[in-house]
Formats: C-alpha cells, structure tokens, sequence
C-alpha cells in the first residue's frame, strides 16, 4: 500500500506555494511526490521549463528536463479531474506509464490535457509565487524549489 499524504508545501524563493494532494485520484503519483519530497529530492532543483499561460516545470534534478528520480517509472493514473489554473500534474514522455519525478504546474485551462495526464493535486495557497516564476524553455535565471515537505 503506497503511503498516504494529503498536503505539500514547495518553498519558492518569493514564498510559499501549499498543494492539496488527491490520493483518491493517484495514490501512486501522490505517494511518489510525497516520498521525494520527504527524502529533500526536490530542495534545490528548479523549474526548467516556463511557459505563459500554460504551466511551469520541475522536478528533474539536473535542471534539463531530460531526466527523473532513480526510481521505477510510475503506471499512469489518468482521471477525470480537469487541467485548470492550479491543478498538478505529472510529466512523462510520449509513453503513458513513463512519469517519474517531473511536475507541472497549470497557470490556465489546459483541458487538452484532461485524461492522458496523471492530476495529483491541486494548488491551494501561493499560485502568486508559481505565476512569479521566471520565464522560459529553460528560464535564463530560473526558479528553483528551496524546500518541499509532505505531510
């Protein structure tokens, strides 16, 4: 049974950013997340790819966008839950089941993605620091996650 979390906070440099985790849609994707962030994978890694009005991305820890954490690829958890301003998804290759350790993050309705992404949670508080980060594929300066906890 995957562990169980219900709330993750990334430190951003200009503030807080608390997510609501949704085990009942992924517990798998949430139980990953949840677990890197408890070990420290994500303090210090950045978010590599920065697009207006789409979403911000992270969570490959050499800053490129190319690579993961150095556990199993995770089997996709599609659901039904809508890719909108705030929701947390996951990030993978052209393969469903190749998600790893990468996010992203929704600044705008991306419906396009609605059920061949993995949604993990919801931003609850700080989407102000998520839309101050630097912009970019990759930022020249980018953002980066000073902390994130799970609980």
């Amino acid at each position: 049974m995957a562990e169980t979390f219900s709330k993750l906070t990334l430190t951003l440099e200009s503030g807080d950013v608390v997510i609501t985790l949704r085990p009942d849609l992924a517990p798998e994707h949430v139980a990953r997340i949840g677990g890197l962030a408890n070990e420290g994978f994500y303090d210090g890694v950045v978010f590599h790819r920065v697009i207006p009005g789409f979403m911000a991305q992270g969570g490959d820890p050499t800053g490129t966008g190319m690579s993961g954490s150095d556990k199993p690829n995770l089997k996709q958890e599609f659901n039904a839950e809508p890719h909108v301003r705030g929701t947390c998804s996951m990030a993978r290759t052209n393969d469903p089941n190749s998600a790893n350790s990468q996010f992203f993050i929704c600044f705008d309705d991306a419906r396009f993605l609605d059920r061949q992404y993995t949604v993990w949670g919801q931003v609850e508080s700080g989407m102000e620091h998520v839309d101050a980060l630097p912009k970019g594929e990759p930022p020249r300066n980018p953002g980066k996650i000073i902390k994130a906890t799970a609980e």
